[in-house]
């Protein structure tokens, strides 16, 4: 059993849905049907394992790692690319990881949450919602999801004042009531630095948030301040009862171990598509797990890499929730599902895990663009 070749195939764009402007630094966000492109990587019997998009810069050296050897030996391809194929962050070498566990369930005629050990049939996801909005707006909103089954909400906080933030979340949780699992997150974490656009929290703001969001019966406050100040973090994590989240840019398992070991986070939120797949992925869960700490992945790039979070998370007893970017109409969760023939689907606010071979998801071949 060799891999033969590795592809990246481009999809059809079908629908522009709409613009939002995120809470975080960055770039108006483009919602589509359609668009964008994954990863695909062949065996000698025809087989095929698929992945999110890699950067086209980096197939060449790719194809000169894998042609020819044994997809199962995944640890130590994650580690080569790693080093010589690495690319940019939501294009690096994540794909060609998830795409060769796809391959491997899918030689075992076996779904990878049966290969990860077995679990769940379905979990809880929560609506993370892309932008700030003002209080009256995302209790509307807050209100409607819950309406259409969803059971837990993330808001984003980091308006102008403190007084701001916390009305926003007071006006959410009178709308939804206190059934509703609500999370928010203050997006200090963004930059490498200690600089980064827009409004930035020092360590008495950040404190001062979380006393209030404890009365409010919030379940997490998400990266209140920088991204590697870990003594600020740990500090303000001893003087507040209410859990404090983050690492979803963080890039090494080392990162994780030491935030575990000084306890700066009380729930941890690694991501694949910034760590280089689920190989990594798996590890920091289980660190977590002998630490006692909660694991609860960042959003996956919405599309593959959430598939392949929706199967670890079905295995693990310290991941209680799935993030799935979800602001409807236009950044409604399903437009990037829909690249799928059978597309995962939230109901009754769970969403059940695809149980076919591999991720257990197949891309629309009507979708994919021609050579």
């Amino acid at each position: 059993m060799k891999i033969t070749d590795i592809r990246l195939r481009r999809m059809k764009t079908i629908e522009s849905i709409g613009e939002i402007d995120p809470a975080w630094p960055g770039p108006i966000m483009t919602f589509r049907r359609g668009g964008g492109a994954f990863t695909e990587i062949e065996i000698d019997d025809g087989l095929v394992g698929i992945g999110p998009a890699v950067d086209p810069d980096t197939v060449t050296a790719a194809k000169n790692i894998l042609v020819g050897q044994n997809p199962f030996h995944v640890e130590r391809h994650n580690e080569k690319l790693g080093l010589y194929a690495r690319g940019r962050v939501y294009g690096g070498i994540a794909g060609y990881d998830i795409a060769l566990w796809d391959l491997i369930g899918k030689v075992s005629g076996q779904s990878l949450s049966s290969i990860f050990g077995g679990g769940e049939q379905k979990i809880t996801p929560y609506a993370s919602l892309v932008s700030l909005g003002e209080p009256s707006e995302r209790a509307d909103l807050a209100k409607s999801l819950v309406e259409a089954g969803w059971q837990a909400i993330k808001l984003r906080i980091h308006h102008q004042t403190m007084r701001e933030d916390i009305e926003t979340v007071r006006c959410v949780r009178e709308a939804v009531g206190n059934s509703v699992s609500l999370s928010v997150d203050a997006n200090q974490a963004q930059s490498p630095t200690g600089w980064q656009p827009g409004v930035r929290w020092d360590y008495l703001r950040a404190l001062h948030t979380a006393r209030e969001l404890e009365d409010l019966g919030v379940l997490w406050l998400e990266e209140p301040l920088p991204r590697h100040d870990f003594d600020a973090i740990g500090k303000l994590n001893s003087s507040t009862s209410l859990a404090i989240a983050g690492g979803e840019n963080n890039a090494g398992v080392h990162e994780f171990t030491r935030m575990l070991r000084e306890h700066v986070y009380d729930i941890v939120q690694p991501e694949c598509m910034v760590l280089g797949g689920i190989t990594p992925l798996r590890k920091i869960a289980g660190i977590c797990e002998a630490f006692g700490r909660q694991c609860i992945p960042h959003h996956g790039g919405g599309d593959l890499g959430v598939v392949a979070h929706m199967h670890l998370i079905s295995t693990w007893s310290n991941s209680p929730f799935l993030e799935l970017l979800h602001e409807p109409p236009v950044g409604d969760y399903r437009h990037r599902f829909e690249m799928f023939v059978n597309p995962p689907v939230v109901e009754d606010g769970m969403i059940s895990i695809p149980d076919k071979p591999g991720l257990g998801v197949e891309i629309r071949p009507d979708w994919i663009e021609t050579d």
